[in-house]
């Protein structure tokens, strides 16, 4: 649980705000803009048929209003991360990321 929060506390950084958020349920009212974010599919090395290193997924989702947000930019840097696509929902702009941490 330790390197999750650690990942927590890089996103909020990144982000310059505490509105970061981890599997949120649906009650909870976000202020954007704000990162969702949720542990994913992880990947396994093996060396002869036995396992000698994993990394853990997380999708992390950017939303805000502004579709030019600079911390776009600033995600696309950070070590381990892909940026995966773009999309639109209830006039809220989705950046979506797939970090390995």
């Amino acid at each position: 649980m330790g390197q999750r929060l650690d990942l927590q506390e890089i996103l909020e950084v990144i982000l310059g705000t505490d509105a970061v958020y981890f599997q949120p349920p649906s009650n909870v009212q976000m202020v954007y803009p704000c990162i969702v974010y949720a542990r994913d599919a992880g990947s396994t090395k093996f060396a002869a048929n036995r396992p000698y290193n994993y990394k853990q997924r997380y999708q992390v989702i950017l939303i805000d209003r502004n579709p030019d947000n600079s911390v776009i930019q600033t995600m696309a840097m950070v070590p381990l991360c892909l940026y995966d696509r773009h999309y639109v929902s209830d006039n809220l702009h989705h950046d979506v990321f797939n970090v390995y941490y």
